[in-house]
């Protein structure tokens, strides 16, 4: 992935945040001119995900430190494997080694936890969507970091697709007033529902679109056979809400297009690496 003004700016941020040139520890104890290796290694199974990161805050940490990727990401690594080897001045590697792992930690959690999703599922022709629910500031890299475990993005923002759901419905009023009222929308409307009568409302009202909200296994799938039978015309299922590593793969079988799941990004337990001197 490509580092944009952005994202370097949030890194020189976080390197802020942390005062790495106030540092007592390493000013006291460190001989400014003594350089050193290092290296990051995974202290459990993971998807590798953010060295791009890592390596864009040890040269704005110091440009002069060397940093050679050892593994490609979006592989699964090994406990104990080495995956960024870093070499230079010792307290400048030790001034980023937080920041870097942080980055590298939240992205690789999000990968693997959606490698995780989509090898549930295998076997079915479905894909595992991400959502909205990311961290400020940080959704185009947790973002990638789901597409590097093998899931696919929804909309990034709002202003790439009409989502009705139920708060919009409540002030809109019924199904068939708001897609008339959406008959000239440039960009692709996706319909909430929760039932199997408010699916039909919805198909009959000329949705293409359906979201599937927090359904049962069986009423899903009621959904899905019902929509199945209509001929001539694409209509795209996306489960959502209530979805986990247990029943993902069972949702996937119902026929359902997509499964988008919001824990790939708000509830992803941050990966085991740490930055070993050599």
């Amino acid at each position: 992935m490509k580092i944009d003004t952005f994202t370097k700016k949030i890194i020189a941020q976080s390197l802020k945040e942390d005062c790495i040139q106030k540092d007592p520890t390493s000013r006291l104890l460190i001989p400014p001119q003594l350089n050193t290796k290092a290296f990051i290694l995974a202290k459990e199974d993971l998807v590798l995900c953010g060295l791009f990161l890592a390596k864009e805050v040890f040269r704005q940490v110091d440009p002069k430190i060397e940093c050679k990727i050892l593994i490609q990401e979006g592989q699964w690594v090994k406990k104990g494997n080495q995956v960024l080897k870093i070499q230079g001045n010792a307290r400048s590697i030790l001034a980023g080694e937080r920041v870097a792992l942080n980055f590298l930690q939240r992205l690789s959690g999000i990968a693997t936890l959606t490698k995780k999703y989509v090898e549930a599922i295998e076997g079915s022709p479905a894909k595992i969507l991400d959502t909205r629910k990311t961290t400020p500031t940080l959704r185009n890299l947790e973002r990638y970091a789901v597409r590097v475990g093998g899931g696919v993005n929804h909309r990034f923002d709002l202003s790439q697709s009409i989502m009705v759901k139920d708060n919009h419905r409540a002030l809109s009023g019924n199904l068939t007033d708001i897609l008339e009222k959406l008959k000239k929308a440039k960009v692709p409307v996706i319909i909430e529902v929760e039932t199997l009568k408010e699916l039909q409302e919805a198909l009959a009202a000329g949705a293409r679109y359906l979201q599937l909200d927090n359904m049962k296994l069986k009423q899903l799938k009621n959904c899905v056979d019902y929509v199945r039978q209509i001929k001539g015309t694409k209509i795209i299922l996306e489960a959502t809400g209530g979805i986990n590593l247990k029943n993902a793969g069972s949702i996937a079988k119902t026929g359902v297009d997509y499964l988008s799941i919001g824990a790939l990004t708000h509830s992803a337990k941050a990966v085991d690496l740490s930055l070993e001197i050599s």
